[in-house]
């Protein structure tokens, strides 16, 4: 079973920065692709950015060019640095983490931090 521990979340200001960080532990095998969801009341998931083993990332358009994601394998942790805030990207961002299977992928969520975009 494979525990995800996120950090960093708090209260910043329009146009502030943030550094997300998760880290995983648990695990026999190497992570596959982990990376960050959000999430509003009232409204579905959805991915910010990912990045795979490898190192190859994706990001949703709306924070492309603001927000980068990292990862450290030896460490099985990953970041997200979150610059030019936006006070609609209030919402808890979740960590995610896939563990390749036989079959099929494993995914795990951690609990969530929350970040809150407020003057």
């Amino acid at each position: 079973q494979v525990q995800l521990v996120e950090s960093g979340g708090g209260l910043v200001q329009p146009g502030g920065s943030l550094r997300l960080s998760c880290a995983a532990s648990g695990s026999n095998r190497a992570l596959g692709a982990m990376g960050w969801h959000r999430q509003v009341p009232g409204k579905q998931r959805e991915l910010v950015a990912e990045i795979t083993g490898d190192g190859s990332t994706r990001y949703s358009d709306s924070v492309k060019g603001r927000f980068t994601i990292s990862r450290d394998n030896a460490a099985n942790t990953v970041h997200l640095q979150m610059n030019a805030l936006k006070p609609e990207e209030t919402a808890v961002y979740y960590c995610k983490a896939t563990v390749p299977g036989r079959f099929a992928d494993y995914s795990y969520w951690g609990q969530g931090t929350q970040v809150t975009v407020s003057s």
